[in-house]
């Protein structure tokens, strides 16, 4: 594979910081010169931005163009959703001026499964660390400007690998699991192409539950952050909890406010166009 480049002229909703730094991918890293290098199929793309022009190069399978349209989602009009969220009130308009370079990655569903089972209790850069064991011991190698870069391994890479030799990785509580989810869509118990072609939200979500490691809010990332894209799934973890409950709920205890309340108020408040509305609060609050 030889190295390809695109750009993509007077960009809108596209910075590089709020896309890899908003908590939605774990194999994308900040180069000296500010430009993002990540991994992600079997690509090495490096992302920089000069003026309004974002560059895309690297090593990548199929046309470059192509393969960046599709992963950063640059077919849809953000500029719309964000005039559209921003008439809600005055929170999402802040939160949508401070992170209004976020776009939401189209990520292979598989890895996504896996790399949001090994976030459970974690944090990101221990996240990235196992991920970047799993992909250098079990993916392929890409040399791109004299670097080795490493896939993340297919589910039939996986297949051998015992419960140990993750545990050498460092997952933790989280080996056992990564091991089980493995081999149910090995053994077809999940099905990862009917899942992708079911339209029924909350089918989509109950089978994903059903999945070793994988509870409300790691389902929720994965039905937003992958290929499944339903935005109207809204993850709730502790940031999220704090910020609906600082501009919505207002309950003194915030321990005390559960997720029902927060979902019911999610989907009056921005209904279909829930998960993006999620990503603006939780970066700015997490961020600002």
């Amino acid at each position: 594979m030889k190295e390809q480049q695109y750009i993509l002229k007077n960009a809108q909703s596209f910075e590089l910081k709020d896309i890899f730094d908003c908590g939605q991918c774990f194999r994308w890293n900040k180069e000296a010169d500010g430009s993002y290098t990540g991994v992600f199929g079997n690509n090495v793309i490096n992302v920089s931005k000069q003026g309004k022009d974002v560059i895309f190069k690297g090593i990548c399978e199929e046309n470059i163009e192509t393969t960046c349209k599709k992963y950063f989602d640059l077919d849809r009009n953000y500029e719309e959703i964000k005039d559209k969220l921003s008439k809600i009130d005055e929170h999402m308009k802040k939160s949508i001026e401070y992170g209004s370079g976020i776009r939401i990655l189209n990520q292979d569903l598989w890895e996504t499964i896996i790399s949001f089972i090994i976030s459970a209790n974690n944090n990101i850069p221990r996240i990235k660390g196992i991920i970047e064991r799993i992909a250098k011991r079990y993916g392929n190698e890409i040399i791109y400007n004299g670097e080795s870069y490493y896939t993340f391994p297919t589910v039939e890479e996986l297949s051998n690998v015992a419960v140990e030799d993750l545990r050498d990785l460092g997952l933790g509580f989280r080996d056992i699991r990564v091991y089980e989810t493995t081999h149910m869509l090995l053994d077809k118990k999940v099905d990862l192409k009917e899942l992708e072609q079911e339209e029924d939200f909350n089918k989509v979500r109950e089978t994903l539950l059903t999945l070793s490691g994988v509870g409300p809010k790691v389902a929720d990332c994965i039905l937003l952050f992958s290929t499944l894209k339903r935005w109207e799934a809204f993850p709730i973890d502790v940031w999220v909890r704090r910020v609906m409950n600082e501009l919505y709920i207002q309950n003194e205890d915030e321990t005390k406010v559960n997720k029902t309340q927060i979902e019911k108020i999610a989907k009056e408040k921005f209904g279909n166009l829930a998960g993006i509305a999620q990503q603006y609060l939780f970066y700015w609050k997490r961020e600002a």
